[in-house]
């Protein structure tokens, strides 16, 4: 069987992607607040085909650098505005008919009875298309939104997110498939024979059940996750069915696709049944001087001290008591994970500054930029998936929806003329787009060790 590229598209509910400098481009649309801009883009989309789109969440405006809300605001930072993208992909779901749509939801300031019930009615009024990135939340911020003084450690989130999912695929499981009978003539609404509680009660949650929602479509949302520790990658490898990586060099995507699908095996499971999604940032021009000129334009938009504010958000640790003009690599950040490693390895290779890293961070967040002419674009493209790094890529934009609308009308056909991505749907859930089977509702069971 042929190998299909997939491929998503990455928003935040707010003004800005990954790129911190997207708010101000002259062609970004500004009306994030009401529905027709995202409609926009879904639509967009929708039309190139795309397995999903993804919608990112943080649940505090950023504080952590130098603990004052001012600056982020007043810049524009990555979380500084949100709305709740559960609420934003239900709107989509009317206005699309076959592209996925995926949310954020976080397993240490929820419920899994919410979250449980949230995805399963997602998944109903989209017909089949819902998928949840399940996240472990990052700082202290938002540990005080939720009454909390300080949030959990790192190991004991991802703890938390185990019993968490275990939780919600019992409640998920409380209806059969057939339970909803709906017959007018005998006056029988449910089997009740059919529908059970769960009585779950364990070091974290406890709930009765079943869930008020009948099984949906797809009968679970499709996983999503982003692990990037060794707890976090274990993490994934259990429980993932797609994942959303960063990672701004090809060896490093392919370190990361390597190490993850062999976690995978670790854990029992088939590595193809996970799909691994790098993010770029695309510029694409008529010509290689047109896209050059694209993204000079819009790195010079970038504020190092914003691209800072949000590295400190992802580690909650503040970079602003240091110079900006130290080596990124003499910096010791205490019990960093992930993202910073990233920027420390990237860092030492290329000798930055604390500086250079902020800048990187407001362009993109550490994610590669992909820059040329569609050919040249779709030649990245059809490297990296060919060359072990990716089964398919997260398109993350530099304004919107006008990077969408370039990538779509230019490099999708091109990709489509070398055979690498489909023509049309050939199913109408998520699932089925990214080409697994039925969802399980038996959770992968946690082995007594795993590798990492």
């Amino acid at each position: 069987m042929t190998r299909e590229l997939h491929l998503a598209g990455f928003l935040i509910a707010s003004h800005v992607t990954h790129s911190h400098a997207a708010w101000r481009h002259p062609a970004s649309e500004t009306d994030y607040l009401g529905p027709g801009y995202y409609r926009r883009v879904a639509q967009t989309l929708e039309r190139g085909t795309f397995d999903f789109l993804f919608f990112a969440d943080l649940l505090a405006t950023p504080v952590r650098y130098g603990n004052d809300i001012r600056v982020p605001l007043r810049s524009g930072t990555q979380a500084s505005a949100t709305l709740d993208p559960s609420l934003v992909a239900a709107g989509l779901a009317n206005v699309t008919d076959r592209l996925g749509l995926a949310i954020t939801k976080s397993t240490t300031y929820f419920h899994p009875y919410e979250v449980a019930r949230i995805f399963a009615t997602l998944d109903h009024l989209s017909g089949g298309r819902a998928g949840w990135n399940v996240v472990t939340s990052l700082n202290q911020a938002e540990a005080q939104n939720f009454g909390a003084q300080d949030h959990l450690g790192h190991d004991e989130r991802y703890e938390r997110a185990q019993e968490f999912l275990e939780v919600a695929y019992k409640l998920w499981g409380s209806w059969d498939t057939d339970a909803l009978v709906q017959d007018k003539g005998t006056g029988v609404f449910a089997d009740p024979d059919k529908v059970r509680t769960v009585d779950h009660e364990g070091t974290w949650f406890k709930t009765r059940g079943p869930l008020t929602v009948p099984r949906s479509p797809q009968s679970r949302p499709v996983l999503i996750q982003a692990g990037s520790s060794p707890v976090g990658k274990d993490f994934a490898a259990r429980w993932a069915e797609a994942i959303f990586e960063i990672d701004p060099t090809p060896e490093g995507r392919r370190a990361y696709y390597d190490d993850v699908k062999s976690r995978a095996v670790n854990f029992g499971r088939n590595p193809d049944d996970i799909k691994i999604f790098p993010s770029f940032v695309p510029f694409v021009g008529e010509t290689e001087a047109i896209a050059r000129e694209k993204q000079a334009f819009h790195n010079e938009l970038a504020d190092p001290v914003s691209g800072l504010i949000t590295l400190s958000v992802h580690t909650d640790h503040d970079f602003s008591r240091y110079d900006l003009d130290a080596p990124i690599e003499d910096l010791v950040v205490p019990g960093t994970q992930g993202l910073f490693e990233v920027a420390r390895r990237l860092g030492a290779t290329e000798n930055l500054t604390l500086r250079d890293i902020g800048k990187l961070y407001a362009q993109g967040v550490l994610l590669p930029q992909f820059v040329g002419t569609a050919e040249q674009i779709a030649d990245q493209i059809e490297a990296g998936f060919t060359g072990g790094e990716a089964d398919g890529y997260i398109l993350s934009a530099a304004q919107a929806p006008g990077t969408f609308h370039d990538f779509v009308d230019f490099v999708v056909p091109e990709l489509r003329r070398r055979g690498l991505f489909r023509t049309e749907y050939t199913g109408t859930t998520l699932r089925d787009h990214l080409g697994l089977g039925p969802a399980s509702l038996t959770p992968v069971a946690r082995p007594s060790t795993v590798a990492g």
